[in-house]
Formats: C-alpha cells, structure tokens, sequence
C-alpha cells in the first residue's frame, strides 16, 4: 500500500494513496548482444507486468512506455495505462521477441539521446490531452536507459546530447548497464538486493548508473522496485524512544528521541492477487493480509505516525506464533524536505540504533500511537510491534498479538524417550533429505506468473497478428501490427527489415527446491501460446 500527501483533512481514499511516477524504458541493446539478452528481458518484463496488471487496490504504476534502439529509435508502445492493458503490454513483449538478433551494424551516437526526446515529447502531448483532473498526477516522468553498452559511455552520450533539453519533466533519468555474466549460482542472489555504491552512482548531472546481470532473477528484481514508494515528500514514520537511555541528542516536544523513517513492503500480500486468497479481502479490510501499521502511516499527510517504544526484549524472548501479517521495513528517511545536517544526524542515530541491538541482542517491542486530529470521539484499538535489528541498516517491523487476540492453545511438555524404532525410522527419513543452510525464495517456483499470465489473458483478451500480418513480417515487408504513437516522433532513418521470431533461449540449469519439470514447462508453454477462451 502506498502513502503520500492527501489533500482532504480526514483518512485518505485509494486514489490519494502515493502512485509510481509515468516510467518511459528505453531499450538500447546492439547486435549481436540483443540474441543474448532478448530472451531474458522479455520473461522478466512478462513476469512483472503480470503482477502490476493483477495487483488489486489502486494502481501501483501509472503509465509505461517502450522505445526500441537498434539502428534507430523505435516508439514499440506508446504511453498507456498500466492497470487493465495487460494485452496490449503483452503484444508489446511479443514485439520485442521478434526484433532482428543477428547481424551488425554500427548504432548512432544520438540514437538514445532522440528516443528521450522523442519520449518526452509524447509523454507532454498525453498529458495535454487526457483530462485535467488526471493529468494532476502526471507531472513528471522517469526514464531508464537499459543498454548492453558501457554504462559510463551511454551516461556522457546523454550529458552532451540533452544539454540544451529542457528536462524540468524528468524526475529521474537512469541508466542500467546489462553485464554479460549471468548467475553461476542463484544462492548468491538477494530478492532484495540493493546495489552497491560500487554498481550505482551519479554521474554529471542526475543521471544515475547501475549494472544488472544477464539473467532473469535480476531483471525482475530491477523491475519490482517499480512497486515500492518512491516518495520522499514526508517521512512515514516517527520511530520514538525513551530519551532517558540517550545523551546529547535532540528531543521531540514529549521528551522522546525521535528517528525519522521510511517504510519499505517486504513483500507483495497474497491477498492482493486473484487466486491466491480469498477474492473478497480488499487491502483496506482490517481482516486482509495488510500490517495495521502500513494502513496508518497512509492515512495522513499532517502528522506522521508514531511507534513508541516502550521495552526491550531478548532475542530469543519472542515466539513466532505471536507475530502476524505481512512483515515491513524501516530505513532512515529521504524526505527532501529536511536539511542535510538533520537528514545525516537522523541517519547515523538510526545505524547506532541497528549496531546496539545487534550488539545487546535485544529487539524492541513498540506501541503505535493513533494519528492526532481524527473526528472520531472513540479511542481506536492499540497495536503492538516487535522490531528486529539485521545487519543491513535496516529494521523489520512485525506485528505481535496481545491479550485480546490470543485463544488458547495446550503445549504439553515432549516425551523425553520415543521408541527405538520409530526413532530410527523417522531418522531414516529425515537423513535423506539434502540440508540447505537457509530457505532461498528465489528457488521457490510457485507457477504464479503463468496463473496470472493465463488469468488476464482470459479477463481481456490477446491481440493476435493475423495470418497477413505474419507473412508480410516474414518476408520483412512490414512494420509489426504495434499500437501507434499518439503523437509524430522525431525524424528517423527508415525502418530496417524483421527477422522472423525466433524461440526464446533455453533457461540455465540450475537446481531448485521447486523447479518446473520439462513436462511442466512444456504444459505452461502450451497454456501461453493457447490459452482457453473466456
């Protein structure tokens, strides 16, 4: 659920709620790295749209659109509604799988530089043109540069070029380097694995760098960060402690040591997706699957949020079946509405936060305080958080049970002396099981990308080429059946024959704990390239 500065004075509704900014993706990758990369990328932006498309609530993405650079720029998609065009996005996939992956040419130096033009351009035009009231949201846009160049080279390219470019409507311009290498082994792969300050930085400008791997897992990830909130126009959250256990060190008017965060989700609710549970919960619905905590830091744009507090705890001094709901995280925040001086000293109080619990091995176990200013006269129920220290600057944030939410449950002590042969037995058992060191959710294979795949192409339809359109595209006579821009692009050279579609690659082999089978992937396959009617 996303958060971000509501205009009325009571709790927000779902269109008040923080949404990501209009993203322009510009993919620029030459022959003969494009036959390498092709297949990767367009499982990975398949696989992403296929939750941002079935993600119930209010959207989490606004629009999208797709430039192609080969030879030239390429408008592949026009800027359209992320939520219910999942058919559209998915003929714009299907559009890349049949770009041209053999042969060489020499790509222009300005090609990147006319294709953000070009994206601007239209994405002004759209704005003029869709009604008032929407276009509100629309004010700025971010665009990403995914290149098989030198990232550095890509970056000066775009420096020289959109110098005299008016980019007041950039929010954000980046570039992503795609490296050669792919994964030797999946282990080594966080889910949420940020880059480091070695794969990401700033160069000139505002014009950010970062690397990913040739592999789908980290395509994915980089395109999931979509769904986080990316707003920093307030803190989210106001972490309070006793001011007792601190010294020199700035107060809040009720005498409390106040660290200022931001909330991260640290993964998607189930119950946001069809098929996964129960249809009927909505992420506003105190009996889904979303934190009490995330709800309320959304709820207003006056006052933030508090969690105070109020004791200490071991950390082996909690039982996992007390914590309930989706688990969150809390980092120093980015607000840009605070100075430097207090952003760093925010900052580093928050990292001697995380290096003392570690140190102790204590978590802290939090109230959260009702919101000030409500209309309500009844005093609403209280939460309870236990707060758990890692060793990235971080803190993960769950919910704990209290005394009206536990039922009683019997915990007779365990038998001290099972039986010799069940003993054996069940050693036997458990001796021919491979022992992993930690569960990797990356090597979980569920099959939801295929449900959701198959589900929205059953609610809206696929556009299909016709048996015309595919024989002119063999015979490289015609540009493919895409969704025409909305606006004139930029000139460009004329448009090079299609090579016919070639099948995607072949994933790599790795092991897995739930890894499709051939005759599993086969069948999937099948379900794509056929799906059942409505």
């Amino acid at each position: 659920m996303y958060h971000g500065r509501s205009t009325g004075k009571g709790p927000s509704t779902p269109t008040q709620i923080y949404q990501q900014p209009p993203r322009l993706l510009i993919v620029h990758i030459a022959l003969p790295s494009w036959a390498h990369i092709c297949s990767n990328l367009c499982e990975a932006l398949q696989n992403f749209f296929c939750l941002a498309c079935s993600l119930m609530g209010p959207s989490r993405m606004s629009l999208f659109s797709l430039y192609m650079v080969q030879n030239q720029h390429e408008c592949i998609l026009p800027f359209v509604q992320v939520k219910g065009n999942f058919a559209r996005l998915q003929a714009c996939i299907s559009e890349l799988r049949t770009l041209q992956k053999e042969g060489c040419f020499r790509p222009h130096s300005t090609s990147v530089q006319l294709a953000v033009e070009d994206g601007l351009q239209q994405f002004k035009q759209y704005t003029r043109h869709v009604a008032t009231g929407a276009a509100l949201s629309y004010t700025s846009l971010e665009i990403t540069v995914l290149t098989s160049q030198p990232g550095k080279e890509v970056v000066k390219q775009l420096e020289e070029g959109l110098k005299d470019t008016d980019l007041v409507r950039v929010r954000r311009l980046q570039v992503v380097e795609i490296t050669e290498g792919v994964l030797e082994c999946m282990d080594s792969v966080s889910p949420v694995e940020e880059p480091s300050s070695d794969e990401s930085s700033v160069l000139g400008t505002d014009i950010d760098l970062q690397t990913i791997d040739n592999d789908v897992v980290s395509m994915e990830i980089f395109f999931k960060a979509w769904l986080h909130n990316s707003g920093t126009d307030q803190e989210h959250i106001h972490l309070l402690l006793p001011s007792r256990c601190f010294s020199n060190i700035s107060r809040t008017g009720d005498d409390s040591m106040c660290l200022k965060c931001d909330l991260q989700e640290r993964l998607l609710s189930p119950s946001l997706l069809p098929g996964t549970a129960d249809g009927s919960l909505r992420m506003d619905d105190p009996k889904g699957d979303f934190s009490t905590l995330y709800q309320m830091a959304s709820q207003s744009s006056a006052s933030c949020y508090k969690l105070r507090v109020i004791k200490a705890l071991n950390s082996s001094g909690i039982c996992e079946s007390l914590t309930y709901g989706l688990p969150f995280i809390l980092r120093p925040t980015s607000c840009w509405q605070l100075d430097w001086d207090e952003l760093e000293t925010n900052q580093q109080h928050f990292h001697a936060l995380c290096h003392s619990l570690l140190k102790r091995q204590w978590l802290l176990l939090a109230k959260g305080e009702p919101l000030s200013g409500g209309h309500s006269l009844r005093t609403p129920a209280s939460t309870f958080y236990v707060i758990v220290p890692s060793r990235s600057p971080t803190l993960l944030v769950k919910a704990v049970a209290t005394r009206e939410l536990l039922l009683p449950s019997p915990f007779p002590p365990l038998p001290e002396d099972p039986t010799d042969v069940s003993l054996k037995t069940v050693e036997r058992v458990l001796d021919s099981l491979e022992l992993e060191p930690t569960y990797n959710p990356l090597q979980a294979w569920s099959h939801l990308y295929s449900h959701l795949s198959n589900t929205l192409t059953k609610l809206q339809g696929r556009i299909q080429p016709s048996l015309e359109s595919r024989a002119l595209r063999k015979a490289g006579q015609l540009q493919t059946n895409r969704v025409r821009a909305t606006v004139a692009p930029l000139p460009m050279t004329p448009t090079p024959g299609r090579a016919p579609k070639m099948p995607a690659a072949s994933k790599p082999s790795s092991e897995v704990f739930f890894w499709p089978s051939k005759e599993e992937e086969v069948e999937e396959q099948k379900g794509e390239e056929y799906p059942s009617g409505p």
